[in-house]
């Protein structure tokens, strides 16, 4: 199992694991080239040591992914690395046919009906392209969330089929045609075939053939003849009983013989459920008892077994269904030819007999001109009485040809009451699509081809597009760690209402977003409201601001931090333009907000006491240069001088010793003629000059 992250030929990145197979796990995956989701088939090491299985999966695939069509899921790319063979596909949302009918336990006949369409005509599309699917069943059969049906898994039955059949199979038997158990000749009427089976479970929630083993299920599929649906589901339409029964004759000759030919009477069965216009070929009498040799019987039993791995035709055979699938097995063919043989003579003389009775009916009317005589009177005139009933039978159907009908308008109508009005005039209602709609509520009809009032033939279907309400928007990826103007500008772009809600996130920038409520990726309509959870930062419920200590007294500015939880250093300076005693300045700031516990330093204002001083002029000063500090390095100075309990800053700014390497401003002192000075650079202490000495002036 190949692990996230995983990036498979430089492009497609490995997201997640979304299912396996009996061949191959299926993952989830970011095409990193056309930035888009794909879904990947990893094929299981048992398959990849294979070689020669490998070259017929990759030349499959290949042609697979030349078909393109709604109904079908696409193949992208066939690639490998390092060993591992893949395949791109496109990536459908939603369920698999088979777990549909799990959960619902049988469908609607209108449900059933409209998804046999779809995939028939994604089987149209192959076979006109020469590509058989060879493995149809509700497992391969996609229903995506807007209700498209899909069919996966084109070109990589053929290989798995033309290479080895394994006990993996057993959920393909249920659904495999009679010529696929023989293992004879696939052609396009072998898918018609399987999805009969299909249609057959969707309606009735079985499969018409089960066993306990693989050989159970097919000997049945030859011998014993399909238990009628409508034994399971009374309320069956006619119709539709009579097409499921139609593709899973064991004849390919007398089963729909193209898909188109089933999507025509499916449509018709929407019109006219219990009509009688299904025609099946009569059974030839030499092909009324299928008898198998006792070499299929043997090949059909070798392989069964859980201990019996797998068993594979001759290399020549093997070689021969997978190169030229026009090469029928030879039994086969040669079972068939005479059937063959009749039908073409059956559809000659009826041929001739048609041309024998348009050129008498021709002669009579004067369209020919044959020249007459006795004999040719005579023939006319018997031949006239001979095909008096088919004239008169065709001059009544002439006469009787019915009016064309007025469409009517099936806007604003539900799909059942559209058909009651539809029918009621001898047309057909047929769901083609489905589209969202502002304006239209769900269930009902947007449009309609042909449009109203047009003349059409009885017996047309009119296709419509059905609403599925209001139109949805898929909340991006990425909203998450954008801005909220960013996140709001793009969800306002796609129709939607937002509300702002502020939450603590320290892992997330403040004025990002957090997340969104719905989530991303969430499907909404059109005008919803997403919640944006709007960072703001780390959360300080627990922290404290600084009180307004400046102007405060020193002893009052201590008590307004202890009230709070914050301690106290006090430092001095003088400043003759503010009282003395107060707080003049504190850090952190006033107003920040910090832990509680955090040391807060007052710087209280020291005035001199000229009271007491004993000299001239009261104050004492020192006029002798401070020389620069040999660890310096250019930073923010603070000059403290220290006489004492007392600190006065003497200087607070830039390089104080720009002006030749010295600071020469004479420094002054009222606390006596002795003390120290402190030199700070950028808050940390560089150098001291002691016993500074003053005068008294």
């Amino acid at each position: 199992m190949l692990k996230e992250g995983v990036i498979l030929s430089e492009r497609y990145e490995v997201m997640s694991r979304i299912g396996a197979g009996g061949m191959a796990d299926v993952y989830k995956a970011q095409d990193r080239k056309l930035n888009r989701l794909v879904a990947i088939k990893v094929m299981k090491p048992e398959f990849r040591e294979d070689t020669g299985f490998v070259a017929k999966f990759q030349k499959e695939a290949q042609a697979a992914a030349k078909l393109s069509h709604p109904n079908v899921v696409n193949v992208y790319d066939v690639g490998e690395d390092r060993g591992l063979y893949f395949i791109v596909m496109e990536l459908v949302e939603g369920i698999t046919l088979k777990n549909y009918i799990a959960k619902k336990g049988k469908l609607s006949v209108k449900e059933a009906t409209s998804i046999a369409i779809q995939v028939s005509l994604g089987l149209e599309a192959a076979h006109n392209v020469g590509i058989i699917h060879r493995d149809v069943k509700p497992q391969n059969i996609m229903i995506s969330t807007d209700g498209k049906v899909k069919l996966s898994d084109f070109g990589i039955a053929k290989a798995i089929n033309s290479n080895t059949i394994t006990a993996n199979v057993m959920g393909s038997v249920h659904y495999s045609s009679p010529e696929q158990v023989r293992g004879g000749f696939s052609d396009a009427r072998s898918d018609i075939y399987s999805l009969g089976i299909t249609m057959y479970e969707m309606v009735t929630g079985r499969v018409p053939f089960d066993g306990d083993t693989t050989v159970a299920i097919a000997i049945k599929h030859l011998q014993e003849e399909i238990v009628p649906p409508s034994i399971y589901t009374p309320d069956l339409p006619y119709s539709l009983e009579q097409i499921i029964l139609k593709c899973t004759q064991k004849d390919p000759d007398r089963r729909y013989q193209n898909a188109g030919d089933l999507i025509e009477d499916l449509k018709k069965s929407l019109i006219d459920p219990q009509g009688n216009f299904v025609t099946v070929a009569p059974l030839a009498a030499h092909a009324e008892t299928a008898a198998m040799t006792d070499r299929e019987m043997q090949n059909i039993r070798s392989s069964d077994g859980p201990q019996q791995r797998n068993y594979r035709k001759s290399p020549a055979a093997e070689r021969d269904d997978y190169d030229d699938d026009d090469d029928e097995d030879d039994d086969d063919e040669g079972s068939s030819g005479l059937e063959k043989a009749l039908t073409i003579g059956g559809y000659i003389i009826g041929a001739v007999i048609i041309l024998i009775l348009i050129l008498v009916i021709g002669n009579m009317a004067g369209v020919f001109h044959f020249g007459k005589n006795k004999d040719t009177a005579a023939v006319s005139t018997s031949s006239a009485q001979a095909t008096s009933e088919a004239a008169s039978s065709s001059s009544s159907s002439s006469s009787s040809e019915e009016a064309p009908v007025t469409v009517p308008d099936f806007r604003g109508k539900t799909v059942d009451e559209a058909t009651q009005s539809a029918n009621a005039k001898g047309i057909g209602i047929y769901e083609a699509s489905t589209e969202a709609s502002d304006d239209v509520p769900e269930g009902q009809i947007i449009s309609q081809d042909p449009v109203a009032g047009s003349q059409v033939a009885k017996g047309t279907t009119i296709n419509v597009t059905v609403s599925t309400g209001e139109a949805k928007v898929t909340i991006p990826v990425g909203i998450a760690g954008s801005s909220q103007s960013d996140a709001e500008d793009l969800l306002d772009g796609l129709g939607l209402v937002t509300e702002i809600e502020l939450q603590y996130d320290e892992n997330v920038e403040v004025g990002d977003v957090i997340s969104c409520d719905p989530a991303e990726g969430t499907e909404v309509s059109k005008g919803s409201t997403v919640k944006l959870y709007i960072s703001k930062g780390e959360d300080d419920s627990d922290k404290v601001s600084v009180p307004a200590v400046i102007g405060k007294t020193e002893e009052n500015a201590k008590q307004m931090l202890d009230s709070v939880g914050l301690s106290y250093t006090v430092t001095t300076t003088t400043d003759e333009s503010q009282e003395n005693g107060v707080v003049i300045s504190c850090s952190p700031d006033v107003g920040e907000s910090v832990d509680n516990g955090t040391s807060v330093t007052l710087t209280v204002n020291s005035l001199p006491d000229t009271s007491s001083s004993s000299s001239k002029s009261g104050k004492y000063v020192c006029y002798s240069p401070l020389s620069q500090p040999s660890g310096y390095n250019g930073g923010s100075v603070k000059m403290v001088l220290v006489q004492g309990n007392q600190s006065t800053t003497i200087y607070d700014g830039d390089n104080p010793w720009s002006n030749g390497g010295t600071y020469s401003t004479p420094i002054e002192s009222t606390s006596g003629d002795t003390g120290e000075i402190d030199v700070y650079e950028d808050g940390v202490l560089i150098a001291k000059y002691p016993n500074v000495t003053f005068q008294a002036e």
